[in-house]
């Protein structure tokens, strides 16, 4: 999973999966769900990120995987 923040469109994409996604619904405005080619849920596209989610913390709890930073 990999959480990327674009400031100049004020756009959160949280990429749940590798795999392309074919297919978009946005069930909300504002927020949009990707899915491949199986139909299964690989990423999620929020607009107008910091009026939406809380983003000056970010906690993550017992995660079975190694966590990485990348700088921007």
């Amino acid at each position: 999973m990999k959480l990327s923040y674009f400031a100049d469109t004020d756009s959160l994409y949280i990429d749940l999966s590798e795999e392309p996604s074919v297919e978009s619904r946005e069930i909300s405005e504002g927020v949009v769900l990707d899915y491949n080619a199986a139909g299964r849920l690989v990423g999620i596209d929020i607009d107008e990120a910091s009026k939406r989610v809380q983003m000056d913390k970010l906690v993550l709890s017992q995660l079975p995987s190694t966590v990485e930073t990348a700088a921007a």
